[in-house]
């Protein structure tokens, strides 16, 4: 039997009207140069929406109340070397203004209309932002690819 090699992530889901957060990777060996939204691995000890909440501070310098933000998804996701457990929690209300604090790891951070997502999106990331969050939703990816 394998021994399990899990992280854990958290991933903000900003919506206002018909646009979503998003920021663009760069600098972080992973997906660089890509779309993704707010996120980051869940340190040892943290709880999933300490762990979002946290995020939202260092990433986009804003500050969330833990009953402002809902877990709606879940992926379990498989790399080349690890699998991931993704919370994906969606933000109601924040406060500060939304600002690019990690500028050496995000090029950029900049709201898109739903209907006009740009194509480097990171595959996964694009399918949590385009799922119905009225329902909690559970997938697994990266399986097929990897065996």
């Amino acid at each position: 039997m394998k021994k399990p090699i899990f992280y854990g992530a958290v991933h903000l889901l900003f919506y206002r009207n018909d646009q979503v957060l998003l920021l663009k990777r760069q600098n972080t060996g992973f997906e660089d140069g890509k779309w993704s939204v707010v996120a980051g691995r869940i340190d040892g000890g943290e709880e999933v929406k300490t762990a979002a909440i946290r995020e939202a501070k260092e990433e986009a310098g804003i500050d969330i109340a833990p009953d402002d933000i809902e877990l709606v998804g879940v992926f379990h996701r498989k790399n080349k070397d690890s699998e991931w457990i993704d919370f994906y929690l969606r933000v109601h209300r924040w406060t500060g203004t939304i600002i690019n604090a990690e500028p050496y790891k995000c090029e950029e951070l900049k709201w898109f209309p739903m209907h006009e997502l740009p194509d480097n999106v990171i595959s996964y990331v694009r399918k949590a932002v385009e799922k119905n969050h009225n329902q909690m939703w559970f997938e697994s990816v990266g399986w097929q690819e990897n065996q």
